[in-house]
């Protein structure tokens, strides 16, 4: 049984949107010929390419090595049929971490779309693994990371520095020395993001290298609820100094010195063959460096 375009494509649909009536929708097709069109392409392999969790549809590993393939097969195929133009067009899907999509795309898409009006921004917000898994089921074509990463699949491309600050209240104790001690990162609550998230992840791996110990956390997903949190005094929290620039120069939170080495490195995420709309907004991001962070 020979593979057909409208079979990758079903495939290619159904992993990015991870359900068949969506990709079936896309596609513009019903929902029985877009099951019977996966179930032939996973004839042809002879493999099963999803499995059902709920009601969604979890890609299998032999799905996820096939994907960049067919990826590859349909980008040829759009550019047979569409071919490229001057002006860049269409939406452009990028997946970003929370600080990066706070303090920093914003301006950057502006400039993007105001050389290039025919672009549609589409942002995703996630942790660092959420953005991994945005780029893996091909529902961003560009990823911004905070944290350490190796995706197998994917290219990596290191862009800023930034660097992590600890925090407390101005009520706190330790404002009024302005540090914390090794010894005293164990006799404190920290107010730190959720596991998976680069900015803990940082954070933890700093904490370890110094041989130090943390008993007491509190984890959020937002950096809002983090810095609210803190200036309740319910304890120190950990984040990018971005974030919280704002805060120590109105003097509702103090910055305070520490032994951990909490410098981090800003990457860009991306396929090995992107569409020229992402390669031209990966130029952007690699020339257009904030002051601040080159």
């Amino acid at each position: 049984m020979s593979i057909s375009i409208r079979q990758l494509k079903i495939f290619e649909s159904t992993a990015r949107l991870e359900r068949l009536t969506l990709a079936a929708e896309e596609q513009a097709l019903s929902q029985s010929a877009a099951s019977q069109a996966l179930k032939e392409l996973e004839l042809s392999i002879g493999s099963s390419l999803f499995t059902r969790v709920g009601r969604e549809l979890q890609i299998t590993d032999r799905g996820l090595d096939l994907l960049p393939k067919v990826r590859q097969v349909i980008l040829l195929l759009d550019e047979i049929e569409h071919p490229a133009i001057d002006e860049l067009c269409g939406t452009l899907r990028i997946a970003a971490s929370v600080t990066i999509a706070c303090y920093l795309l914003p301006q950057l898409t502006a400039q993007f779309i105001t050389s290039h009006p025919e672009v549609t921004p589409d942002i995703l917000i996630g942790n660092t693994g959420e953005v991994i898994s945005k780029l893996e089921k091909g529902q961003a074509q560009i990823g911004l990371i905070e944290g350490p990463a190796s995706p197998a699949k994917l290219k990596i491309t290191p862009w800023l520095e930034d660097d992590l600050s600890l925090f407390c209240s101005p009520d706190h104790p330790l404002a009024k020395v302005g540090g914390i001690s090794l010894e005293q990162l164990s006799e404190n609550r920290w107010i730190l993001r959720e596991s998976g998230s680069g900015t803990r992840n940082v954070f933890d791996q700093a904490v370890q290298r110094a041989g130090g110990q943390i008993d007491s956390t509190f984890a959020l997903n937002r950096q809002e609820a983090i810095k609210q949190s803190v200036k309740a005094n319910l304890g120190v929290g950990c984040l990018s100094r971005l974030s919280i620039q704002e805060d120590i120069q109105a003097g509702q939170l103090v910055e305070l010195q520490s032994p951990l080495d909490l410098s981090r490195r800003f990457s860009i995420v991306s396929h090995s063959i992107n569409q020229p709309l992402a390669e031209a907004f990966i130029a952007l991001l690699l020339e257009h460096k904030p002051e601040h962070l080159t």
